[in-house]
């Protein structure tokens, strides 16, 4: 690859960092507000999407809000309990710990079999010590929680049937 090319991909994963932060911050607020909708959210590098059937102002303003909240020191709201980050952590940290207890198992299903109990234990005990990883996985490496460097340019909605989509389209500033 050449070295022109990484300042564009650094920046691009830098600015999907700050829409991630922003698209969190958002689906909390909603939460924060009593949104009783089921909401699901994907970022890139020039914005996010929503997923759920939700009234688009009540949206504007949740985001709105999100980013206030974020510029004016609340970081935390960049971190989400469902987010893929966490589910991509837990899922790695047990997968590693089902192929380490699988180790000199050798071949037949017999001995892989007799291996399973313990293969399940090591599985939820590292799931359970994996619960922090995934957060701190968002605050580190997934979001960005410094987002007055974007700013929320468009929100359009999208509806297919019965399903809604609001698009949130940012710009670096």
């Amino acid at each position: 690859m050449s070295e022109q090319f990484l300042p564009v991909i650094l920046g691009a994963a830098q600015t999907t960092r700050l829409n991630h932060a922003l698209e969190h911050a958002t689906l909390n607020v909603l939460a924060r507000l009593g949104v009783q909708a089921r909401l699901a959210g994907y970022s890139e590098k020039d914005g996010f999407f929503i997923l759920g059937s939700i009234d688009s102002q009540v949206l504007k303003t949740a985001v709105d809000q999100a980013y206030e909240r974020l510029i004016h020191g609340e970081p935390g709201l960049a971190i989400h309990e469902k987010c893929g980050t966490n589910f991509v952590a837990a899922g790695a940290v047990a997968g590693f710990a089902a192929w380490l207890g699988m180790l000199g198992v050798g071949g037949g299903w017999r001995r892989k079999l007799d291996r399973l109990p313990m293969v399940m234990l090591l599985v939820t005990v590292s799931t359970i010590l994996a619960q922090p990883l995934g957060p701190f996985l968002q605050k580190e490496l997934t979001t960005d929680p410094r987002v007055d460097a974007i700013r929320v340019v468009s929100i359009t909605r999208y509806d297919r049937g019965a399903l809604v989509v609001h698009r949130i389209r940012t710009a670096r500033i």
